[in-house]
């Protein structure tokens, strides 16, 4: 029997995970959250053999995969996302978890992927796990990354400037190298293209 921890923000979609999952052959879910706060201490206590971690979960999907990674290694990851991109794909892999797949993937899909997962196998979309190849490498430098986030939480030039001890015109530079790397046809579009490629 494979024990499973669901970690899901929405309850509609976590009671109807739980219900699938308890469905299926060989599964059983031995613990249900709705924030990544407690997902490290849940599974240290359960002892799961997978997890099932919504992306958009309170605490970061990524980042709850990270800790559990670190801290519960024997329990393997499946992220769910409900708009999944190449550059998710990328991301979640980087944060050890096993598997990638959408929230639109079909029950019996979701149940096989988590028994792949437990058994220590990769599973992901193919046309996602391609994309993900393709997807380019980050061309942005870390300084250029710290920009890009600050202006992906909508502060202006001069808040940025204030807040990475720089000057106004040196962000304005930075912006500007962001949007030729990423052709961009502003900061806004170039916060959608990093997000989507995986690089913030």
């Amino acid at each position: 029997m494979i024990g499973i921890l669901v970690a899901e923000q929405l309850p509609l979609v976590r009671v109807g995970l739980v219900a699938s999952l308890e469905g299926a052959a060989g599964l059983k879910v031995v613990a249900d959250l709705d924030s990544g706060e407690d997902v490290v201490s849940a599974a240290l206590r359960h002892e799961p053999d997978a997890a099932i971690i919504g992306l958009d979960l309170p605490g970061g999907g990524f980042s709850t995969a990270l800790r559990l990674h670190e801290r519960a290694p024997a329990c393997r990851v499946l992220i769910l996302s409900r708009h999944p991109t190449p550059g998710q794909v990328r991301r979640a892999f980087a944060a050890h978890a096993l598997g990638f797949m959408s929230l639109e993937a079909g029950p019996e899909e979701i149940a096989d992927g988590v028994r792949r997962v437990a058994a220590g196998h990769r599973t992901v979309d193919s046309d996602l796990a391609v994309a993900a190849l393709e997807t380019a490498e980050n061309p942005l430098t870390p300084r250029e990354l710290d920009v890009l986030r600050l202006a992906a939480q909508g502060a202006r030039s001069n808040e940025i400037a204030e807040q990475l001890f720089l000057s106004v015109g040196t962000v304005r530079n930075h912006l500007s190298r962001i949007m030729c790397k990423t052709q961009a046809r502003n900061r806004l579009d170039a916060v959608r293209i990093a997000g989507d490629s995986g690089w913030l």
